[in-house]
């Protein structure tokens, strides 16, 4: 019999380890390593018990799960997954924070037996825990006292126009599982005046968009804002893809958000962002597919290929999972194969104004 994946279950309320705990029980792949009730606790446990995986509640008292998954990262790293009830912007704040310490993804708890989530919901928190407990992490660098990101805030950025006329370029990138801590150091490294709109879509689950958006505000070296419906792209700010809304560019060089059908069962995806892309832009385009499960995207972006367009995988070595870029790779759509600091730096050659370099 196949050995099964062992899951240390973190958080403060007993009801909400319970549940966690008959949600994992019911997975014959899964098994429940052991639970613990705060942060300290949680990083004594991982210590002892040595589990595949962890599931990380934030608030709690004493150690919160921010200061625990930075802990154990610097400790005993183990693959961490965020699991939380709650979305009030100080929470939010902190999930992304536990994935810049080192956590792989963040879910929301499934909602209960009877609401019309729930089994969509367990099937993405079980499916998301058995696929981050083969996911190889590295010990992290004690980052201090005070917790400071491993990339370092600017100061806020204002952007710039190049006047009414269609931009020349435009990149769109497509991320998910793994993909935050890599958006948030491609963004960081772009010149100040970057030549080009970005658009985004990155998988995440419902109510996080808005609190990932003002965690790369405080990292990016430009603008970046939820898109809206019909606005014009300016040259050097990114739009990201809001919950449940498809993003795409018209040929007049503005955003356009719908609700049609869930393409490959995702709304947001990254194929109908590629493929509107595509018509809009054609070589003018840039297409960026990074890690991710799944393969969203991966034929959207050899269509951007076929139609000119300079198209960029991200590496298997710097991929947290390699599904989504590794098809792409696989179906020959990518013009180059890079980790993040080469995708920098092709997005770089697009050129930058006189003090985009600064």
């Amino acid at each position: 019999m196949e050995r099964r994946i062992r899951v240390l279950i973190v958080d403060d309320s007993p009801v909400n380890v319970e549940y966690l705990c008959e949600l994992v029980r019911s997975d014959p792949r899964l098994e429940v390593a052991g639970t613990a009730a705060g942060g300290a606790e949680a990083v004594e446990r991982v210590a002892s018990l040595r589990p595949d995986v962890v599931t990380m509640d934030l608030r709690m008292p004493g150690m919160d799960g921010f200061v625990a998954t930075r802990v154990i990262m610097e400790t005993v790293p183990t693959p961490i997954v965020v699991v939380t009830g709650s979305y009030e912007p100080d929470e939010v704040h902190k999930s992304f924070r536990a994935i810049e310490a080192g956590a792989l993804a963040i879910l929301r708890r499934p909602a209960g037996p009877g609401d019309e989530r729930h089994e969509r919901e367990v099937a993405e928190l079980l499916r998301t825990v058995r696929t981050m407990a083969e996911v190889p992490v590295v010990r992290r660098r004690p980052a201090g006292r005070s917790g400071t990101p491993t990339v370092p805030p600017r100061a806020p950025v204002r952007p710039w126009a190049a006047g009414p006329s269609l931009p020349e370029r435009l990149v769109a990138i497509g991320a998910s599982t793994g993909g935050p801590p890599v958006v948030a150091q491609i963004l960081a490294g772009l010149p100040r005046r970057f030549l080009a709109p970005v658009l985004l879509v990155q998988h995440m689950a419902p109510g996080f968009l808005g609190g990932f958006v003002e965690w790369l505000s405080g990292t990016s070296a430009i603008p970046v804002t939820l898109a809206r419906h019909d606005e014009p792209l300016e040259p050097g700010r990114a739009y990201v893809a809001p919950d449940d809304m498809h993003l795409g560019v018209t040929p007049g060089g503005r955003t356009r958000l719908c609700r049609d059908e869930p393409d490959g069962g995702l709304r947001p995806s990254v194929a109908h962002l590629f493929r509107s892309v595509g018509a809009a832009f054609g070589p003018r385009a840039v297409g960026v597919l990074l890690t991710g499960m799944g393969r969203d995207g991966a034929e959207e972006l050899l269509e951007l290929r076929r139609a000119g367009a300079l198209t960029l995988a991200q590496d298997a070595a710097s991929s947290v999972i390699h599904g989504m870029p590794g098809e792409a790779i696989r179906l020959g759509a990518a013009t180059y194969v890079l980790p993040p600091e080469g995708i920098i730096s092709a997005l770089g050659l697009l050129g930058a104004g006189k003090e985009g370099m600064e």
